[in-house]
């Protein structure tokens, strides 16, 4: 196997790796975008929202904001962003503040929503982790690949923010290694 770094940035990964066939270049796709758990907002209470929009398409707005994801957290973790504000003014996804300093919004340029004169905004979201196989807001980025030839992939990974791109492939390898690990030990039973 021979593996070359192409491009390594912390929002694009490309690498191509030789000596492996289309199933293992797919087993690497599948974890890096279904099997990685990432923090996302799951849940979201409203206090105030006297704004224009719904409460369930403001959850979803804000279930749509990449959130970090630091690697020693678990499925048990819960980050509750709490966000408050009072037209005029366009809302960031900056203004949701984390209860824990590790685990904050990835961009915090994303808009959120625009009050106008005297609406108001004041809602609790509660941040799980999940994986892209739950939903789409839980994946960390965009992974591909592209035979060069049956032995050969160009792999591409792109970073939502939640974590850089070579981490997503790492993570991904970790999670492949892991299962086969699991049945290694269950067939020497």
């Amino acid at each position: 196997m021979k593996v070359s770094v192409v491009e390594n940035s912390p929002k694009v990964l490309r690498v191509d790796i030789s000596g492996i066939g289309y199933g293992v270049a797919n087993a690497i796709r599948r974890a890096a975008i279904g099997r990685i758990g990432c923090f996302a907002i799951d849940n979201v209470t409203f206090y105030e929202n006297s704004s224009a929009l719904f409460d369930e398409y403001l959850a979803h707005r804000m279930g749509l904001v990449p959130i970090l994801t630091p690697k020693d957290y678990d499925e048990k973790d819960e980050i509750v962003f709490s966000i408050e504000a009072e037209g005029p003014a366009t809302v960031y996804s900056k203004e949701m503040k984390s209860s824990d300093k590790s685990v904050k919004v990835a961009n915090g340029d994303i808009p959120i929503i625009k009050l106008a004169e005297g609406q108001r905004l004041r809602a609790d979201g509660k941040a799980v982790m999940g994986t892209g196989s739950r939903s789409a807001k839980f994946q960390p980025g965009i992974t591909s690949y592209k035979a060069k030839s049956p032995t050969e992939f160009e792999f591409y990974f792109e970073s939502f923010g939640q974590m850089p791109a070579n981490e997503i492939m790492r993570r991904a390898l970790d999670i492949i290694s892991a299962g086969l690990k699991d049945i290694h030990k269950e067939l020497k039973k």
